[in-house]
């Protein structure tokens, strides 16, 4: 999937809007997008981004602190 960057985005926003986190995402987005480190931590405005089908597991270990 292609999406354009917001003025201002910085990619790991753009990625957590998308995928809903970032850890692991933003390296492989990355690899998706060669050269898009160039343009600094501010992506500029309509700055196109490639998105790779990744799957995201909503499964995570969580720990009740009640019991």
């Amino acid at each position: 999937m292609k999406v354009y960057a917001h003025q201002d985005d910085v990619l790991d926003a753009l990625c957590y809007r998308y995928y809903g986190r970032t850890q692991g995402i933003v390296e492989t987005v990355m690899q998706s997008n060669p050269g898009i480190a160039d343009f600094g931590p501010l992506l500029p405005h309509g700055t196109a981004v490639i998105l790779p089908d990744i799957n995201v597991s909503d499964s995570q270990e969580s720990i009740n602190i009640w019991e």
